[in-house]
């Protein structure tokens, strides 16, 4: 081969490689921080002409006592006389087929006959905390605000929290964890404490929804953001699962310079990156899961087929929100049935087989018939599951905010019997620091509500690395 030859060789294979790499690059490289409108108005009102005039006039922050007049709770209790046609299990079916019938009759008998005759007392345990409610970007958003006074602060490490829940939970998942964040002054050897910042999402339980398509979780997480700032927050820890996650890691990722760490009980990196490294760990599963956690990964296949049998819901959410929306709407019963069989499977998938679901096995009945009440009160189950259709829709996918790295502090906690778990392998392309990676051999997908104390212990075991690599200051 003459020097020529071999020089336009050279050339050749590196153009190339150039190419194979620019294309690669598109389709896998990290991408810059899209810029969001952080003024985007989301109200069924014309978006104000001066927005400057708008945020002093709707800055005002309401404190509310949720109360629901008596005939609404005889009307649900009436739709519940009135026992549907239900279509008895098939022989030797539990759970597999979906709510098993049989125990659904007995779940609304308890529902009609002992726990609606205790609604004031119910709503009483959900005033507990204070609810206040305030103008963002055109939606009236609910949420919980627990200050810490001046007096609790001393000898302790005090820092803002904004927890996140998702579908179908509510606020009502965090009610324990929240005593665990803000009451710690009960325990002396806990030097943590937090003001906590609890709000139902857009759409959710007594949060407005919007009438304009395009509000996603990005677009979600801005409003988070801007809910904090207005309470005075400038920087803050987040803690969230499902969808609570997603916003979670947004905020994180579009808002870096606001978030103190970042932690979740339902880490995901849905990256082509990621999904292909999550192929090729399949097939060496001792190089990438940590000795002793193999089976909360692998085999593939196992999660696979299991996300085959319950991403059903999410089809359909996300692409006909409003069907199932309105065949639940003013339906209690189907409503029951639809949001109580997460409770089970998400919870752990043997519980497929038992008759009830093991739904009492991990949860009181009175907590989730009191999740299953905000849906139904609130007439929220249309407007919360249109969030998995604009999470689909163009305008979010073009953000790919699942290729823009974030340099805040994370934290994972992984439940073994969640519907989804992601390797720190997967995570670290996304999560630039991940600092804090545990397994839990206990818990499923609702987390804070099953398991608060574990929970609890990981996130202050996050806050405590963060400290201690970052230099932090209690605030």
């Amino acid at each position: 081969m003459s020097g020529v030859t071999f020089k336009i060789l050279v050339l050749v294979l590196a153009i190339g490689g150039g190419l194979v790499y620019k294309n690669v690059s598109q389709l896998w490289g990290d991408l810059p921080k899209p810029e969001l409108d952080s003024q985007q108005w989301w109200g069924d009102d014309a978006e104000p002409k001066d927005y400057a005039a708008y945020l002093v006039n709707s800055s005002e922050i309401i404190s509310n006592k949720l109360s629901y007049p008596e005939k609404t709770i005889q009307d649900l209790k009436d739709r519940l006389n009135r026992t549907l046609r239900l279509t008895p299990p098939l022989e030797g079916v539990a759970f597999e087929y979906g709510f098993n019938t049989d125990y659904l009759k007995e779940v609304v008998e308890y529902w009609r006959d002992d726990y609606l005759p205790r609604w004031r007392e119910r709503e009483v345990f959900l005033w507990q905390f204070n609810h206040f409610t305030t103008d963002i970007q055109g939606l009236r958003m609910h949420f919980f605000h627990l200050m810490v006074y001046d007096e609790n602060k001393v000898g302790k490490q005090h820092y803002p929290v904004l927890l996140l829940h998702g579908w179908p939970g509510s606020v009502r998942e965090f009610y324990d964890l929240i005593h665990l964040l803000h009451q710690s002054n009960l325990d002396k050897n806990n030097k943590y404490i937090f003001n906590v910042v609890v709000p139902s999402l857009p759409g959710y339980g007594w949060s407005e929804g919007t009438s304009r398509k395009g509000l996603g979780p990005a677009q979600v997480a801005v409003m988070m953001r801007n809910l904090m700032l207005r309470l005075g927050y400038d920087k803050f820890f987040i803690q969230g699962g499902d969808w609570g996650s997603i916003i979670g890691s947004n905020i994180a990722t579009l808002y870096p310079e606001n978030v103190l760490g970042y932690h979740s009980n339902m880490c995901s990196s849905m990256s082509p990156k990621s999904l292909v490294k999550g192929i090729v760990a399949g097939f060496w599963p001792s190089l990438f899961a940590p000795s002793g956690f193999e089976d909360f990964f692998f085999p593939k296949s196992n999660e696979l087929k299991y996300l085959m049998e319950e991403s059903g819901y999410f089809h359909i959410q996300a692409t006909k929100p409003d069907t199932i929306g309105a065949a639940l709407t003013d339906n209690p019963v189907g409503l029951a049935a639809y949001i109580l069989e997460k409770f089970s499977t998400w919870t752990n998938p043997s519980y497929r087989s038992l008759k009830d679901g093991g739904l009492t096995k991990r949860y009181k009945m009175d907590a989730l018939l009191d999740n299953l009440m905000i849906y139904y009160l609130t007439n929220s189950i249309t407007t919360s599951q249109r969030l998995y259709a604009e999470q689909y829709a163009q305008e979010q996918r073009d953000l790919q905010l699942e290729r823009v790295p974030t340099s805040v502090p994370t934290g994972c906690a992984r439940f073994k019997s969640d519907i989804l778990q992601t390797l720190d392998f997967q995570l670290q392309d996304k999560f630039k620091n991940l600092v804090h990676s545990t397994y839990h051999k206990e818990g499923g997908h609702f987390a804070a509500l099953e398991v608060p104390k574990v929970l609890y212990k990981d996130f202050i075991d996050f806050v405590k690395t963060v400290e201690r690599k970052f230099r932090i200051k209690t605030l």
